[in-house]
């Protein structure tokens, strides 16, 4: 069931090295309680697809990858309810989860079509693009307390949803083992973002299958296919500003994209920033941002995840040298 010294680089989307001391992976929850309990005092690290995160050094503990399966249709109480409830295992691929969601006429994720990784990630990360969240189709989340080895249900409320955020990236001691999602049977186009509503134009009322086919066109152009060139997608979270510092940055940048937020603050988009400090398609030895997408940090061959790690201060110096504007990571740096 378990090994040791397992090298990590398969595990990881930027495919830097590291060594885990010890490595397993549960096919069901009974296994899973068992890794905890053969290892109670060994730091853990639970692994979904690796897409978000990279290794700097070796991993002195316990890495669990689940490769817990399965997608449950829950019953509802009236057979012409317009709503679906989806109780997905959390090692499902996030976009074949979405494909069968399509094919179904369950509508919901489509904007979140093509996204690398787990079901069970997306939550943590509270996954979005083409202005839809994964928050707004998760009714419940069931986890396993690491600590108490208990099965816990989270409301949608009760994971505390935030902007790439949640409760799980808060307290590290959950390891989700499925996801209840909330889907509509029926669906109605709602223009979210302009370049899906550009590529959706000439079609006056397109379906749940031509969104999704339009948001796997646009990311195909814009991004890196991980296998090919490894990347973790966008590496920086797009920063909150106030009214004031987006005034003062509009004087030279009137193209800055800006999206007023209910709390007063406005987000606007990184990608932006770093293409205006000169970084787009940028290269330091081995390592650089993706030419086509400025957000994207791309690696060209090393092993070492520190390289990454040093170009990507790089920009962080250069955004905040230009704009004032610290760039947050939304990659997890192990």
């Amino acid at each position: 069931m378990y090994q040791y010294n397992t090298q990590l680089k398969p595990y990881n989307s930027f495919r830097t090295e590291a060594l885990a001391k010890i490595f397993c992976e549960p096919t069901d929850i009974k296994q899973l309680r068992q890794c905890l309990s053969d290892y109670p005092l060994e730091t853990k690290l639970i692994l979904g697809g690796g897409c978000n995160l990279f290794f700097t050094k070796n991993f002195e503990g316990l890495v669990i990858k689940p490769t817990m399966l399965g997608i449950r249709e829950i019953s509802d109480e009236s057979d012409d309810s317009e709503h679906v409830f989806l109780e997905v295992m959390g090692s499902e691929d996030w976009d074949s989860l979405v494909e069968y969601c399509v094919d179904k006429g369950y509508a919901g994720l489509e904007n979140l079509s093509y996204i690398p990784g787990t079901v069970g990630a997306s939550p943590v990360q509270n996954i979005g693009a083409y202005g839809a969240e994964v928050k707004d189709c998760i009714h419940e989340v069931v986890a396993l307390n690491m600590e108490t080895l208990e099965v816990v249900s989270f409301s949608n409320a009760e994971c505390e949803f935030a902007y790439r955020d949640s409760i799980f990236k808060k307290q590290d001691n959950y390891i989700i083992i499925s996801v209840v999602f909330l889907l509509n049977r029926s669906y109605t186009y709602t223009p979210k973002y302009a370049d899906l509503n550009k590529e959706l134009e000439e079609i006056a009322e397109p379906t749940i299958r031509e969104v999704r086919d339009a948001v796997i066109r646009i990311r195909q152009r814009k991004l890196p296919n991980e296998k090919e060139l490894p990347n973790c997608g966008s590496f920086f979270k797009n920063p909150y500003i106030t009214e004031q510092v987006a005034e003062s940055i509009s004087k030279e940048y009137p193209d800055l994209p800006l999206y007023p937020l209910p709390n007063g603050l406005i987000k606007t988009s990184a990608a932006f920033l770093i293409d205006r400090a000169g970084y787009k398609g940028k290269q330091i030895g081995q390592i650089g941002t993706y030419p086509k997408q400025a957000l994207i940090i791309v690696n060209y061959g090393s092993t070492d995840g520190n390289d990454i790690v040093f170009f990507m201060k790089e920009i962080q110096q250069a955004v905040a040298d230009k704009f004032n504007i610290d760039l947050e990571p939304e990659v997890r740096i192990l």
